[in-house]
């Protein structure tokens, strides 16, 4: 009897151990089939693995146009701290705006009178010292941006005092419209307005711990000024007399003026690096043929002769292939073989919201081609101005910047 309950026991012990044998079997089979069905996907339909970065640039503008961000202390020291949260890694706060600086500044208050801009949430704080401080802090790179450049609004005190400063067209008219707002240009070709703007540029790069400064196509002339006294004087006096020519496109005019202001950005070039050596010097233009034609800026020559260690370049198209096509240029290519180059990619405007979907897929085909990286127009666009809900554009923005990356810096051994 002890015998066969042993028997039935084992019996017992061999039927559960074939169950288990045969479920294991089915479940490798059922794996297997799992398996070849995902193979057999196209390769689109799958989830891409995320992308593994050791340095990529992930940068936004901060601007007073339009945006607050810079106007309270503690909401700039919050909007710093949450864009390092969200792996964001460079910011360039304008410094240079509406014929004001937006830091206490000496050389301002020489030429204008006013050492701070008047913007009530300005007074009595630097804020430059803040983003450079709040944002070192966050482990954040700050490059400084001169937003207007040469430009400068109509009735600004710059203007006012020192009407010899602007340049006009050839009839005489120095008006030029951007958006609703009247702007005037000051001669990029005059001794004083050259002194003037370097004067700016190397008290920053002085007096701050910043890590670079940035200039873009307003650091140039719209093509269709410098008609004023000095500069044709200067013209007669290199063409043996003779004027410029009266049509503004004239290929000759354009590139006399075009190569006029690289010789002045190789002297602010030198200038910065003299301050302090390893200041990133940092272009944000339009497409070369855009910044060339309308702003008689030669980024191109420019990143070419060694003056350019950063390129940002503005590409904000709403029309994926026209995009794709800028990304593709001789030039660009060209200065990607040295430099750091990246893509800026607009996050919104005022009463225009960019979807978070065009966001993704620009950021998407950027690293697709193995640029360095891509910097957003502008701050308040990224969640707080758009008609997607702030949580959703900043989760998504923490889906594309998973982990940290550096900031891709030329001058620390980034190699293309």
């Amino acid at each position: 009897m002890n015998k066969f309950g042993k028997w039935v026991v084992n019996i017992g012990k061999w039927n559960i151990w074939h169950q288990r044998k045969q479920a294991l079997f089915a479940m490798i089979v059922t794996l297997s089939m799992v398996a070849t069905i995902m193979l057999s996907f196209p390769l689109n339909a799958q989830t891409p693995p995320v992308r593994s970065l050791a340095t990529e640039l992930r940068g936004v503008w901060l601007t007073n146009i339009d945006s607050d961000v810079l106007f309270e202390r503690d909401r700039l020291k919050k909007s710093l701290q949450r864009l390092s949260e969200l792996n964001f890694n460079t910011v360039y706060p304008t410094v240079w705006n509406w014929g004001y600086t937006l830091y206490p500044s000496k050389v301002a208050a020489k030429a204008t009178g006013r050492s701070l801009d008047p913007t009530p949430g300005l007074q009595g704080r630097d804020m430059l010292k803040e983003v450079v401080d709040e944002g070192h802090k966050q482990g954040l790179t700050v490059i400084p941006w001169f937003e207007f450049g040469f430009m400068a609004p109509a009735d600004s005190q710059l203007a006012k005092l020192h009407p010899q400063w602007l340049t006009n067209r050839s009839n005489g008219t120095r008006i030029v419209k951007e958006g609703t707002h009247d702007r005037v240009w000051l001669s990029p070709f005059r001794p004083d307005v050259q002194q003037f703007m370097q004067d700016l540029i190397v008290e920053i790069v002085k007096n701050y711990n910043i890590d670079g400064i940035q200039f873009d196509d307003h650091f140039g002339l719209p093509s269709e000024l410098g008609y004023d006294a000095y500069t044709v004087a200067l013209y007669r006096k290199e063409h043996g007399g003779r004027a410029p020519s009266r049509d503004f496109k004239d290929p000759e005019w354009v590139a006399w003026r075009a190569n006029k202001i690289t010789d002045y950005m190789k002297r602010v070039f030198t200038a910065i690096k003299a301050a302090k050596k390893d200041c990133i010097v940092s272009v944000a233009p339009n497409p070369q043929r855009f910044s060339y034609d309308f702003f008689l800026a030669d980024w191109q020559k420019w990143e070419r002769l060694g003056l350019v260690e950063d390129l940002v370049l503005q590409i904000y198209r709403d029309d994926l292939s026209v995009f794709i096509s800028e990304l593709e240029y001789p030039e660009v290519k060209a200065a990607r073989s040295h430099i750091p180059v990246s893509i800026g990619i607009l996050s919104g405007l005022k009463g225009r919201s960019i979807p978070m979907q065009q966001i993704q897929t620009q950021v998407q085909k950027v690293r697709d081609r193995n640029f360095a990286g891509v910097s957003f127009f502008f701050y308040e666009t990224l969640w707080n101005m758009s008609k997607e809900k702030p949580l959703d554009r900043q989760t998504s923005f923490g889906q594309m910047f998973p982990t940290r990356t550096a900031y891709p810096n030329l001058l620390t051994g980034w190699k293309p």
